[in-house]
């Protein structure tokens, strides 16, 4: 994969996506929530730093369980077997997530707010 073209590595990403999304019900929720919240942009129609921080948030969460997708796989690889460490690395990278998830309810409290005042 390495210094292969742009679009070779974009297919092994999108791969890679698609792989959560059908393999992780965690993935597909987050999905779920990132166009409920695309939709909610779309009708409140805030003011562009408002989209900035929710679809840089949004991102941000996708692509942190994506990676915690990842170092699930691989520690379930290598260490199939029940393992306090490996049970820290993946409480962490759930942790990860769920750090995120409360950044983005934040944000949307946030604009709420914003939207609310003004």
């Amino acid at each position: 994969m390495k210094n292969e073209p742009l679009l070779c590595r974009c297919r092994y990403a999108l791969k890679g996506v698609r792989s959560a999304f059908k393999t992780e019900a965690s993935f597909r929720t987050q999905i779920f929530f990132a166009v409920l919240a695309i939709l909610a942009l779309a009708v409140l129609r805030p003011k562009p730093i408002w989209w900035a921080l929710a679809l840089l948030t949004i991102a941000s969460l996708l692509a942190t369980e994506l990676i915690n997708t990842a170092i699930e796989t691989i520690l379930d690889r290598v260490h199939p077997e029940q393992h306090p460490l490996i049970a820290r690395a993946k409480d962490c990278a759930a942790g990860a997530v769920f750090m995120l998830s409360l950044a983005s309810v934040a944000v949307w409290t946030a604009l709420i707010l914003d939207l609310w005042m003004n």
